[in-house]
């Protein structure tokens, strides 16, 4: 991957000169580059990973991984069923992925009944899928590549005899 996408990918506020400075291209260079990601797609969103678990009125919040099982359909493939997939409001990824199931959907809700409802009442009945197991994530260490919470050192006893 280009220099100045790897750096944007583990830091989007770093700004146009200290990439330039990391990078050894000019301010401008820089900044024409990332219009250019920006344009042609290759950069899509810049995005902050917020480690949920600290916030305290966010304790309802759900992320659920679902695996579903669809029926391709002709000339189109997996991507009709995706494209309806991904359309409803509490998708946050889909993945087209190789293995016992198709697609791999990331769901998120205020609760554990808004995400059981969304598969029962959305994602089940829809033409071409066969069938969905669910995956609610307990808790996260890390995300995107960053470490969410390093681990308390204990300190244990020594034990001797």
């Amino acid at each position: 991957m280009e220099e100045i996408l790897e750096i944007l990918a583990n830091d989007a506020r770093i700004s146009p000169q200290e990439l330039a400075r990391l990078t050894g291209k000019s301010v401008e260079a820089v900044k024409k580059a990332i219009k250019a990601y920006e344009k042609d797609g290759v950069i899509v969103k810049y995005k902050t990973v917020i480690n949920r678990d600290l916030i305290q009125d966010t304790n309802s919040f759900v992320r659920a991984l679902i695996e579903v099982s669809v029926s391709p359909q002709k000339d189109v493939g997996f991507d009709s069923v995706a494209e309806r997939i991904y359309s409803f409001p509490e998708v946050t990824s889909c993945y087209l992925v190789s293995g016992a199931y198709d697609l791999l959907v990331v769901v998120e809700g205020d609760n554990i009944q808004t995400v059981s409802n969304f598969v029962a009442a959305k994602l089940s009945p829809l033409p071409g899928v066969r069938g969905t197991t669910t995956h609610f994530l307990l808790k996260k260490y890390k995300e995107d590549g960053q470490i969410l919470k390093k681990a308390a050192k204990t300190k244990r006893l020594n034990i001797s005899y």
